[in-house]
């Protein structure tokens, strides 16, 4: 089976899955999941990256929400294996989409990653960083993980201040020159709300939006 082959038997059987789990997935549903693998090729070119794995790498990277909300990529590692022996990959091949996913996680990544994984990392960090993100989709994170936005405020700033800090928040310099401007912004934006969240009239004004099925 050649690897447009494989690629197309993959996406077929995750357009139906996440079709199924549509409900569930605000944020980490199919018009995620295509936004990072339509960059992530962008990228995989800029770097000279393996495109076929890069590809197959962000189409089943958060494959862990569907197993479980608010989980890390180790909960979708059956899964993945599972949808990918299906579609024809090889044990060689599913090994090395696995270490590309666990690479280019926010908790994990630093500046020696694979050229696989700074491509996939670029793509997925990007939507996260995206102007309509915070008021399109943080919402919805929020409701699909359970979380409030205190935690999903202090999650963000403390996975990613210190990649921006470190030079590493993109790796290429495509999304470094389009996109940093964005993610500095972005970040600073959940510095403010953290700090906001401290102010004692605050709390008591979400309390009572909250109580009164406003948010």
């Amino acid at each position: 089976m050649s690897e447009t082959e494989k690629i197309n038997q993959l996406r077929s059987q995750l357009v139906t899955l996440y079709q199924q789990h549509q409900d569930g997935l605000l944020f980490h549903g199919w018009h995620h999941i295509t936004f990072v693998t339509n960059k992530s090729i962008v990228f995989a070119k800029e770097l000279g990256a393996n495109e076929f794995l890069v590809q197959s790498a962000a189409l089943v990277h958060d494959l862990n929400y569907i197993v479980e909300s608010n989980s890390k990529p180790e909960a979708g590692k059956g899964l993945r294996e599972e949808i990918l022996s299906k579609a024809g990959y090889s044990s060689e091949e599913i090994e090395k989409i696995e270490k590309i996913i666990m690479d280019e996680c926010t908790t994990n990544r630093h500046g020696d990653i694979s050229l696989e994984s700074k491509a996939l990392s670029d793509a997925d960090t990007l939507f996260k960083a995206l102007p309509v993100t915070p008021i399109l989709f943080a919402s919805k994170y929020i409701e699909e993980n359970n979380v409030d936005v205190a935690k999903l405020a202090h999650k963000i700033c403390d996975e990613q201040t210190h990649l921006m800090e470190s030079g590493i928040y993109f790796y290429t310099d495509k999304a470094k020159q389009s996109y940093l401007k964005w993610a500095k912004v972005n970040l600073e934006l959940w510095s403010n709300v953290e700090e906001c969240l401290k102010d004692e009239d605050v709390r008591e004004m979400l309390e009572i939006a909250e109580s009164s099925e406003v948010i």
